[in-house]
């Protein structure tokens, strides 16, 4: 979501600064356009490197001794993100 919405920025933020010509006496709409550029292109980064940190996965080896049987016991557990629900 936050891709589009850095997208969405952009491109306002595009049409503000090279398309609308209007002159406002109280706002520059160039610079409005030039920073929703700039914060459209931060969440667009933003949006990406989130996206790159939910993929990563995560793995848990302990080796334990049960007192009970000197047994050495080991445990493994890998923790992912559901891929199918960010889709």
């Amino acid at each position: 979501m936050s891709i589009g919405a850095g997208i969405a920025l952009f491109a306002i933020g595009a049409i503000l600064a090279f398309a609308v010509n209007v002159q406002v006496e109280w706002i520059n709409l160039d610079m409005i356009g030039y920073i929703l550029m700039g914060a459209g292109a931060l969440v667009f980064l933003l949006g990406i490197v989130l996206l790159a940190r939910r993929r990563s996965t995560e793995s848990v080896s302990r080796t334990t001794v049960d007192p009970a049987t000197n047994e050495r016991v080991t445990r493994q557990s890998t923790s992912r993100p559901d891929d199918a629900a960010g889709l």
